[in-house]
């Protein structure tokens, strides 16, 4: 019942020229008939280039963030409803730089869940320890918590379109990799939790994507673990050979 999903996120990366150049390459290599399901998040203003790019192929676009009103006063943000209107199907929604640098918190979590949700979006939630929380031995309550409060209010029909991406926040950027069996560790703690806050058939249906330097040479390893469904792919996303790399070596469940 699970998909199996490699996204690529670009953060603030690429511009037109590049952005185009490496969507028109990854086109015109992926299979009509790829396996796992593609998708892609530029920045926000390659979104509209990203859709008219990927339109008849099997590549999804999501946007990297958004905000969970509808409209308003909130100068600098996009709603739902902006994205779903240039074609956009897929958001990533909070994601650690995100809580890092710009104050997301799980609250915020919730509502762009939420919102996106009844937008018709898929939204990729993002979740993960530090280091020191990792140290500490408090990972897994900290996960749980996460779990819990960005699905806080979500129903048991819609937690089978929500995407979970556990990024151990010590792994991104770092060229660190948790091991199969660490990452195995958390999905399985995430899957638990979904498990018992919505039953068999939500937790048989959310695909959990591990993120932190997935890369061509480790994918099949993580996603050939039970409960990996995929990779949340970060710098590697950003080049067609490494990211159709990943692509063709993870494992189809």
């Amino acid at each position: 019942m699970r998909k199996t999903i490699i996204a690529g996120n670009w953060k603030m990366n690429h511009l037109g020229s590049d952005a185009k150049a490496t969507i028109t390459g990854l086109v015109s290599r992926i299979p009509q008939n790829v396996k796992s399901e593609v998708v892609i998040a530029p920045v926000f203003p390659y979104l509209p280039m990203a859709v008219e790019f990927t339109k008849g192929t099997p590549v999804h676009v999501a946007a990297q963030n958004m905000h969970w009103e509808e409209s308003g006063a909130y100068t600098g943000e996009v709603s739902p409803a902006m994205l779903v209107d240039i074609g956009v199907t897929h958001v990533i929604i909070g994601h650690s730089e995100r809580r890092t640098y710009f104050n997301e918190t799980d609250e915020t979590v919730n509502k762009k869940a939420d919102a996106a949700l009844k937008h018709g979006l898929i939204p990729i939630i993002c979740c993960g320890e530090t280091l020191e929380q990792r140290e500490r031995g408090i990972m897994q309550s900290w996960i749980e918590g996460q779990i819990e409060k960005a699905l806080k209010g979500l129903t048991a029909a819609a937690m089978t379109k929500v995407v979970i991406a556990y990024e151990p926040i010590w792994a991104i950027g770092t060229g660190k990799t948790a091991t199969s069996a660490q990452a195995q560790e958390v999905c399985a703690i995430i899957r638990k939790k979904i498990l018992a806050l919505y039953g068999s058939v939500a937790a048989d249906s959310v695909s959990v994507l591990y993120g932190g330097s997935v890369k061509g040479k480790n994918v099949a390893e993580l996603t050939g673990s039970p409960d990996i469904d995929g990779g949340l792919v970060g710098g590697a996303s950003l080049k067609v050979d490494d990211f159709m790399a990943i692509i063709e070596n993870a494992v189809i469940k």
